[in-house]
């Protein structure tokens, strides 16, 4: 089942445009992956200092169909995929006022943060990929 994040576009993440900078969408996809992975029980704190497994990631990309301003009110889901044993990805469906004005995606791998090697996928995000995957239908919404 997807996760959903709400979140208001604010003047900072706009560029001169007056639009969402590109860059910041990736920003506010990873709240959303944090606050997923908070809703689900990982400690973040614990998670992002000092761990000894790490997610990197390893591909990002975002398509933009309709630019976003100050003051819009996003609604993220997101989903994930398990990819094996040591990766997975997350697509990000970016709405507003029920229409998608963008995806994104991020590809991550499980690594030993003391050797950066490739490692399995512990416990807790297997179980967070499980919480997190597609509705049978698969729909994102």
């Amino acid at each position: 089942m997807s996760f959903t994040y709400n979140r208001t576009i604010r003047f900072q993440d706009t560029d001169a445009a007056g639009v969402v900078y590109f860059a910041n969408v990736l920003c506010i996809c990873h709240e959303a992956y944090e606050a997923s992975l908070e809703a689900s029980g990982i400690d973040i704190k614990s998670f992002f200092t000092h761990p000894s497994v790490g997610f990197p990631i390893l591909h990002a990309n975002v398509d933009f169909f309709r630019p976003m301003f100050c003051g819009d009110k996003l609604t993220i889901s997101l989903i994930s995929h398990q990819l094996g044993g040591n990766k997975f990805e997350v697509i990000y469906d970016i709405i507003v006022e029920d229409v998608l004005v963008a995806k994104a995606v991020t590809r991550h791998v499980c690594i030993n943060t003391i050797t950066r090697n490739k490692q399995d996928l512990s416990a807790d995000m297997i179980q967070w990929l499980e919480a997190n995957r597609p509705d049978p239908s698969g729909d994102i919404l």
